[in-house]
């Protein structure tokens, strides 16, 4: 039977270069504990994106066209968020996003980025600050190909396809929206 590697060894030597660029001793670096502290499905582009599944129109046939089989998905963005204890008082906060794709807008995966650090100003009380990043995670909606018969083809907005916008026009109408790229958060808690 072949032998297993065990790779402990080479997440310790991360884990150690790490806690010393971040300025821990060897020794805390190589204690650093990493905790799951959010998970969490869903997010305000995930809210946005079910809100374009409103509405719908009537071909010339006579037919109901709804937005909802566009902008459904079977999965919603999911995101796990991790923190990395480095020192006593600080830490790496990080996280993923796994996106979400309906037929008509996907929402990409993403990256969060940030740190955490606490103070205690008296015994009884703890000042905190964080401040993460979003990397990815944007929320883009697709076009459709629309026939108008005799005017031709044309690739348009699909919510505002058969509105009184020209067709070559509706497309700056598209949705793309950004996750909060940069949050800071300060907290100061007093125990009695």
């Amino acid at each position: 039977m072949p032998e297993r590697s065990d790779n402990r060894g080479g997440s310790c030597a991360a884990a150690l270069l790490l806690g010393v660029f971040l300025g821990a001793s060897p020794a805390t670096a190589q204690e650093m504990t990493t905790s799951l502290v959010n998970i969490h499905q869903g997010s305000w582009l995930s809210d946005r994106a079910r809100s374009l599944a409103a509405g719908g129109y009537e071909l010339q046939d006579g037919s109901l066209v709804s937005f909802n089989q566009w902008y459904r998905s079977n999965w919603i963005d999911l995101h796990v968020d991790f923190l990395t204890q480095i020192t006593e008082n600080s830490g790496i906060l990080w996280g993923v996003g796994t996106g979400e794709q309906g037929e008509k807008y996907r929402i990409a995966p993403s990256l969060k980025l940030g740190f955490l650090t606490q103070t205690h100003p008296s015994p009884y009380s703890t000042l905190s600050l964080s401040v993460t990043s979003i990397i990815g995670g944007n929320l883009t909606e697709k076009p459709c190909v629309a026939d108008y018969g005799d005017l031709g083809t044309y690739s348009v907005n699909c919510r505002l396809a058969a509105g009184e916008t020209a067709p070559e026009e509706t497309l700056k109408y598209l949705v793309n929206a950004t996750p909060e790229r940069l949050r800071l958060w300060l907290n100061y808690r007093v125990t009695f």
